[in-house]
């Protein structure tokens, strides 16, 4: 039988690493994922107002051959762009990066792509001027890289709000019954409502393992066509987005892991009500760690772990709502508190 992870968290994946730091008075976080090697990395943007950096690299006919040192979700907007430049600089002072150069004194190339979501107008302290907090967490983040990782109101989820409930990042896992592994982390600031009709039936309750988000089962899952309970009533252009990382450790090709980031984008489907809007910006990375042979035949391999990565994810994107407490002196409505 499959079953999660000891964690069940992106890091039961061997060779990952997750470092998340926040800035409680501006209401903001980073999370950044730090393989232990350069691994192959693909991306699939299906959000129809997206902020990411780097993702041309993972073309497969560039450059680098898709492979990143390091993927970065931010919140922020375009300023949160620029916690891949702290993790790009803390990377290229230890020497990790693309070779750019054979000559001496030259430093290699960090490869960091990263995205991310609006949390611009949750009341935080927005006004840093010309000094946007992001590279310094970036920075913060990537030196705290570990196992553990914090749920709910951190990291890059720290200013979200997922509908009308506060938002988070969601972790989880699983390990199949062949031994491989597959982890999702998600930051969940969505426009769509991640709850049912009865506002505390998660859509993600058909894939949940045990209790790992109340444990409240399927019997609430109904919806009408164009009802979307707990989507959020205004929402803006640029405003709403789930950001998001999924992780094996079969050997894939760059073209192989662009599959399994295209599948896994079902689990946001499967998980939040409605998705992928114009005024979304979802985005999903996929990692190779490359620690076990994909077998053969590699098309069937690809498609059994492109749709566990979409089960996943959405049991991610329900630890985030279900872990999500408020900020600090706040009302927000979390799901905990009903």
């Amino acid at each position: 039988m499959s079953r999660p992870g000891p964690r069940n968290s992106l890091t039961d994946v061997p060779g990952l690493t997750v470092g998340q730091a926040v800035d409680v008075t501006v209401r903001t976080g980073v999370t950044v994922i730090l393989p232990d090697q350069r691994s192959v990395c693909a991306v699939d943007v299906r959000g129809g107002g997206p902020g990411t950096r780097e993702t041309d690299a993972l073309d497969p006919e560039n450059l680098i051959g898709a492979t990143v040192d390091a993927v970065v979700l931010s919140g922020g907007s375009m300023y949160g762009l620029g916690a891949a430049d702290g993790v790009a600089a803390w990377l290229g002072a230890r020497g990790r990066g693309f070779p750019a150069s054979a000559r001496p004194g030259v430093p290699p190339a960090p490869i960091v792509p990263g995205a991310i979501l609006f949390d611009l107008a949750n009341d935080g302290d927005k006004a840093w001027g010309l000094d946007p907090p992001y590279r310094r967490l970036g920075i913060e983040a990537v030196q705290a890289a570990g196992l553990e990782i914090d749920l709910g109101t951190a990291g890059a989820g720290y200013g979200a709000m997922a509908g009308g409930w506060k938002g988070g990042t969601g972790s989880a896992s699983l390990v199949t019954h062949d031994g491989f592994t597959i982890g999702a982390l998600a930051a969940v600031n969505s426009y769509g409502s991640v709850t049912a009709g009865d506002n505390r039936s998660f859509w993600a309750a058909p894939f949940e393992i045990g209790d790992e988000f109340g444990g409240l089962g399927t019997a609430g899952l109904s919806a009408a066509a164009d009802d979307w309970n707990m989507a959020k009533a205004n929402p803006g252009l640029r405003q709403n987005t789930t950001i998001a990382c999924v992780a094996v450790d079969a050997a894939l090709s760059p073209g192989e892991a662009r599959r399994i980031a295209i599948m896994a984008q079902d689990g946001l489907a499967r998980a939040i009500r409605p998705v992928h809007a114009p005024f979304d910006g979802d985005v999903v990375f996929a990692l190779s760690t490359a620690r076990r042979p994909l077998g053969d035949p590699a098309a069937m391999a690809i498609a059994r772990l492109g749709a566990m990565a979409a089960d996943v994810l959405s049991r991610a994107v329900a630890r985030a709502v279900y872990e999500a407490t408020p900020w600090p002196g706040s009302e927000v409505r979390c799901w905990r508190d009903g």
